[in-house]
């Protein structure tokens, strides 16, 4: 695992942010970040299952799916997403689909589920977004979990499960 950068902490800690604003207007808490290849931030999504009805409206997938509408695939080769929990499954295709190179993530995915339970809301899987890359025929570099305290903070009361 490569070893993040300063500005890499500040982009995590900004998608954890992300997620504290979704939660606060009635979504599940997570958030993401697109940065460019100088680190500049691209586009932030929050998650929209909530306000919008859509059990796929994560916060990654959101995100990805304006990326590819916005950039093309050479320019999000050079991007990083940050998000405040290790995508999912459905959330680590669309990353690998649109072509972003890089990943920095938060909590594990297996930290949330343990944090989570059984949840109906969030039945999180325990597959590794690596294994998810891993299965492709490109590579997807993935950095994390890091912040897994803080990232577990936004979910503090929020899960029933």
């Amino acid at each position: 695992m490569t070893e993040p950068s300063t500005r890499d902490i500040e982009l995590l800690r900004l998608s954890i942010e992300v997620a504290k604003r979704s939660r606060a207007r009635g979504d599940h808490p997570f958030g993401a970040i697109l940065a460019g290849p100088d680190g500049e931030v691209l586009l932030e999504a929050m998650n929209t299952c909530g306000t919008q009805g859509d059990r796929t409206g994560h916060a990654e997938r959101n995100l990805m799916t304006e990326a590819s509408k916005k950039y093309d695939v050479d320019f999000l080769r050079k991007c990083t997403m940050y998000t405040s929990a290790e995508p999912c499954a459905m959330c680590a295709g669309s990353v690998y689909w649109t072509g972003v190179g890089r990943v920095v993530h938060g909590m594990s995915e297996r930290a949330l589920k343990d944090l989570i339970g059984p949840d109906p809301e969030n039945l999180t899987m325990d597959l590794p977004c690596t294994t998810v890359f891993a299965s492709g025929q490109r590579c997807v570099e993935v950095v994390g979990p890091l912040l897994e305290e803080e990232s577990a903070v936004v979910h503090e009361g929020f899960w029933t499960g």
